[in-house]
């Protein structure tokens, strides 16, 4: 294969990326915790969007199970987010395994 060749593909397989990284920052993933009682939005880039607590849970008493719920939650929601992203950006590397694409 040719310098020019290989080159072109690069390029390419660089804006392909460009355009599912701009991608997954539109796409968004909910997880919960607690039966529903906490809910997190997290996007495609990993950054959390939003985090929705029923008023039942709040108990003065027990803030640690709401942290709790609330972290089970996050992590949840951001593990959905880099499955996401990695989908999709191996789709374009073409499984070629490259370091720091996941």
């Amino acid at each position: 294969m040719d310098m020019g060749k290989l080159m072109k593909q690069a390029k390419k397989m660089q804006q392909e990326m460009a355009k599912i990284q701009e991608e997954l920052a539109e796409k968004q993933v909910e997880a919960s915790a607690g039966g529903g009682v906490v809910r997190v939005v997290v996007n495609g880039k990993q950054e959390l969007l939003e985090v929705k607590i029923d008023p039942s849970v709040v108990d003065s008493d027990d803030v640690e199970m709401l942290q709790d719920l609330v972290l089970a939650a996050a992590n949840e929601a951001l593990e959905q987010s880099r499955d996401l992203a990695s989908q999709r950006l191996n789709s374009v590397a073409g499984g070629m395994g490259i370091p720091g694409l996941t």
